[in-house]
């Protein structure tokens, strides 16, 4: 065919394409209207799981009289209006496209009334001719009916699932928009029936019944609060604690500025900072909300909005990592925690469901290689942290017991510890215990100390270009990591020496992943994560075996060391350490009382 100019009508339908993917894109971009109009209560009601009707209807400052017809053109914006506003985009919709490329595909009505006018206006949109705007009676604020999506196109109505699968998008859909904004009241109705209403939560007790509503009692229950400022940077939001971990990433929510994003960088993140207290091959739950400065971040990197590009990657990543590191860091004993396994665990109500977790009374230990030279080099490391703990203060049990986890009162079957506190009993796991207060201690130790094993024979090494080229420039980052590598050719080098501790783990393969990681993310911490799996595994040889009888001291040592080491609430593996039992609790197990 010739070269020839599209009717503005299959231009509308091919963005229609990159936008509206489904009834739930059709809702998201409505709400987003909605929210940036800045409503303060929106209404969703759906038909046939938004096939046959979608109406989304807001209190928000409504639109003028002379833009109602305006409004549903191309490339017809109120939130940008040259490159600067662009680039410093603060609001969710900014292209202009939602409206026109929903009419493109679907029987659309819109009835707005804006805050000084004396009634509404109405405009409707019939296979993709606009009629002439007519007053309507409407209270302020906007209101958009989406009937018959993708009549005109049935390809593309092929692809879409059942009423009841589509409908459960848009669920997932109005929960992540509620979660972003909870200063909103939200509403749906789906084929005339109240399926939920959320009010405005202003108070952090009332966020905090927002998100259990949307992500469970349970989630909500077993969260912990985060908060940290800096000069440009802000991240809050919720954490699950490690024991509440998930089979796949179902609850994990990340918002930039508002937004809900899917962003490798802030997902690889969080799961870094909970590489030492989680079981392999769970997931984190978590909720987190980072606000920055709009022109640090591209927004429009995505048809959808979906995902973004920072302008400094690696400070983000590290201010995120850091964050969520420092406060999960603070999960130790404490006399406000109930304990790192929840009661229910204990009574047997609960399930952990797909882990299988290693025998307790047995205390199976990770399989792994031998340790030889790397162990030799730093066997001083379990020395040392030995002597941490049987150099403990003097634990001696007190008239008062004031300690979060008490004081120990005997040792069942050579596997827990047994303590009275001031409020009940505590339990505690002290194969598990022990071995992340080792683990802790020998991190500690090692810090800032990488000896570097020359090889004999350099290593040589074939990479690409762009690996070699990377090497180079950071070249004083992998001497910091005990790496020694030089440029021998524009695809070859040598490594000459090696951290002692990972002699013995193919080093090589190891400088390749640096590289792969240089090259993609800009930084990487594959060298920290090797050693500190190294250390975990020293650690859980030497910590206290099954069957050890310890004294009252010793035991009273090891439960102060507790509470002063980070992450005490997990062993290396995510395992919980200890439980509480109050009085009220006893008193509830053997019905004191009725």
């Amino acid at each position: 065919m010739p070269i020839q100019l599209l009717s503005d009508a299959l231009i509308s339908q091919i963005a229609a394409g990159e936008v509206i993917e489904r009834p739930a894109s059709v809702v998201k971009e409505l709400v987003e209207n909605a929210l940036d109009a800045h409503a303060q209560r929106i209404d969703v009601e759906l038909e046939r799981g938004g096939c046959g009707m979608i109406r989304v209807r807001d209190d928000g400052m409504g639109i003028q009289p002379d833009e109602i017809a305006l409004a549903l053109a191309r490339h017809a914006t109120s939130k940008i209006a040259s490159l600067d506003d662009l680039e410093n985009v603060a609001t969710l919709g900014f292209r202009g496209e939602a409206l026109p490329s929903i009419a493109s595909v679907s029987r659309l009505s819109l009835v707005s009334r804006a805050a000084q006018s004396a009634h509404a206006w109405s405009v409707d949109v019939r296979d993709g001719a606009l009629a002439a705007p007519v007053p309507a009676s409407h209270p302020q604020g906007t209101s958009v009916d989406v009937r018959d999506l993708f009549f005109n196109v049935p390809a593309r109505r092929k692809f879409l699932r059942s009423d009841a699968t589509e409908y459960q998008h848009i669920v997932r859909m109005l929960e992540r928009l509620a979660l972003s904004r909870f200063d909103v009241a939200f509403s749906l109705v789906h084929n005339g029936k109240p399926v939920w209403s959320l009010p405005a939560a202003h108070t952090g007790p009332e966020r905090l019944t927002r998100v259990a509503k949307i992500c469970g009692a349970e989630f909500a229950g077993h969260v912990i609060e985060l908060k940290h400022d800096t000069e440009s940077l802000r991240l809050s939001g919720w954490l699950a604690l490690p024991t509440f971990s998930r089979s796949q990433s179902d609850l994990q929510f990340a918002f930039l500025n508002g937004r809900f994003v899917r962003d490798k960088l802030l997902a690889g993140a969080v799961r870094l900072a909970y590489r030492d207290v989680l079981f392999h091959g769970r997931f984190p739950a978590y909720l987190l909300y980072l606000d920055m400065d709009p022109a640090a971040v591209d927004v429009n990197a995505h048809p959808q909005k979906l995902e973004v590009r920072f302008r400094d990657s690696r400070r983000i990543h590290d201010f995120v990592f850091r964050t969520v590191e420092r406060v999960l860091a603070d999960t130790r004993p404490s006399a406000e925690s109930a304990g790192s396994a929840p009661l229910d665990w204990l009574t047997g109500s609960a399930r952990f469901e797909g882990v299988a977790a290693p025998s307790q009374a047995r205390f199976v230990l990770p399989e792994g290689r031998s340790l030889r030279s790397g162990e030799d080099a730093y066997r001083v490391l379990v020395a040392h942290a030995e002597m941490g703990v049987s150099d403990a203060a003097d634990a001696t049990r007190p008239e008062s017991i004031d300690a979060p986890l008490g004081y120990a009162i005997a040792q069942l079957h050579g596997v827990y510890i047994l303590a009275q506190t001031a409020e009940g009993v505590v339990l505690v796991d002290m194969h598990a215990a022990h071995e992340r207060v080792m683990y802790e201690r020998m991190k500690k130790l090692l810090a800032g100390q990488t000896a570097q094993q020359a090889l004999l024979v350099p290593q040589i090494l074939h990479v690409t270009p762009a690996q070699a080229e990377a090497a180079e420039t950071h070249a004083q980052e992998f001497a910091a990591l005990g790496f020694a590598v030089t440029r021998l050719a524009p695809d070859q080098l040598a490594l000459r020496a090696v951290p002692s501790l990972l002699a013995d783990r193919d080093p090589a393969a190891i400088v390749r992943d640096v590289l792969s990681d240089l090259l993609e993310q800009g930084h990487s911490r594959r060298v920290e994560e090797s050693i500190n799996h190294l250390l975990a595994t020293m650690a859980c040889h030497a910590a206290v075996r099954a069957q050890r009888s310890l004294s009252v001291t010793e035991m009273n040592a090891l439960l102060r060391e507790m509470e002063g080491t980070d992450r005490a609430d997990q062993c290396n593996h995510g395992r919980p350490t200890w439980v509480r039992l109050s009085l009220s609790d006893l008193d509830r197990l053997f019905l004191r009382g009725r």
